[in-house]
């Protein structure tokens, strides 16, 4: 195989290795992300959804989303460490951002998507990304997959967990921006939405 002509990151996250967070579990997770979320909320927080985790770099990141109860909703994630598979997980960190833009204020979306950026990239010839944490919700029916694309190229994917997704990628590089799509069980598109509103 002849070298790459776009070396970039792909399928760099680990997939999803556990359920969305339950019990004891969940609520250690949200101790963290309110703790974050009441920085940038004004209002109460409702119950708070979980996304699909995944980890890259040593670290581990489960997104969330909450309603508050004056309009709109709080999103962002924890991330956590752990010495080795099994170990406790330490060196926690939330992160949160409110947004009055919410799928029940936009009946003709098809992916509910956030996204926060948790990194850096440099690549050849001076050339800068960003690695963007992007979790999401499918608003159409019998979706299965939903994979991330910059430009020509497919950078990760993740099976559908409740409906929900998280992917990790490269975004903001070379003039591509990240691209989410939904495919279904037998590989048919069912939904493609812009990581950023296009002007």
């Amino acid at each position: 195989m002849p070298p790459s002509e776009r070396p970039i990151p792909t399928f760099a996250a680990e997939p999803p290795q556990e359920p969305l967070p339950y019990g004891r579990w969940a609520d250690a997770l949200a101790e963290r992300f309110l703790e974050a979320a009441r920085q940038e909320a004004d209002s109460d927080i409702g119950e708070i959804h979980w996304f699909p985790e995944r980890s890259m770099g040593g670290r581990t990141y489960v997104p969330a989303v909450a309603p508050l109860d004056g309009g709109g909703e709080v999103c962002g994630y924890v991330s956590y460490s752990r010495e080795h598979e099994g170990a406790q997980a330490t060196d926690f960190r939330g992160d949160a951002y409110a947004t009055e833009d919410t799928a029940e204020e936009n009946p003709d979306w098809t992916l509910d998507l956030n996204d926060e950026e948790i990194g850096h990239y440099r690549g050849g010839q001076g050339r800068r990304g960003r690695l963007a944490l992007v979790w999401g919700e499918a608003l159409v029916a019998n979706g299965a997959v939903a994979t991330a694309e910059l430009g020509p190229t497919t950078t990760d994917q993740c099976e559908l967990i409740d409906n929900r997704f998280t992917l990790i990628s490269l975004d903001d590089y070379t003039g591509d921006y990240v691209e989410v799509r939904l495919y279904g069980a037998k590989g048919a598109e069912l939904a493609r939405e812009p990581l950023y509103d296009e002007e």
